[in-house]
């Protein structure tokens, strides 16, 4: 899994939507120079996302703890339950999130091989119990040429928000 060194220092009005920014509570994670996404960092709360304006994305998986959790870290074989929301990296639109479907956690389970986008699988290595991790995944380790379901486009990089709630049960 190919992880970027990461900057994050808080948010001045990057155009967050719902006020996070103003509030102090969005942080913003560079991903390569020049270029950073905004992410809320309260926990137990749906993530808001903005994603830079015709900046080109990374090309290859980016991972970034906006929150760090505590206790063991995911590996390959766990069961590992989270909330989650994804975006285009095209046009930063929300293209689905588990907070939709109420409280219930969504489970990657086998870790390393369970039945998602290669990029979270990968993505997900290493996480703790507790961690929003923000996840940029390119094309090749998401729904590459096909896109998905009309509202992920060919070749998109797709931009996940990732609240880990639990690893084999425990929380």
């Amino acid at each position: 899994m190919a992880a970027a060194c990461v900057s994050v220092g808080l948010l001045a009005g990057c155009g967050v939507d719902d006020g996070a920014a103003e509030e102090g509570n969005a942080d913003v994670v560079q991903i390569s120079d020049g270029v950073e996404v905004s992410v809320s960092a309260e926990m137990d709360s749906r993530p808001v996302v903005t994603v830079p304006s015709g900046e080109e994305p990374p090309k290859e998986l980016f991972t970034a703890d906006v929150v760090e959790g505590s206790g063991a870290e995911a590996k390959a074989g766990d069961s590992v339950s989270v909330q989650y929301a994804g975006f285009n990296w095209s046009n930063g639109k929300e293209f689905d999130a588990s907070w939709n479907r109420g409280a219930q956690p969504f489970a990657v389970s086998p870790l390393g091989s369970a039945p998602v986008i290669q990029g979270w699988n990968d993505g997900l290595l290493g996480a703790q119990v507790g961690d929003r991790r923000l996840i940029v995944i390119p094309p090749e380790l998401g729904y590459g040429a096909a896109g998905a379901g009309g509202v992920i486009g060919p070749n998109e990089t797709l931009v996940f928000v990732v609240d880990v709630v639990s690893i084999n049960g425990r929380s």
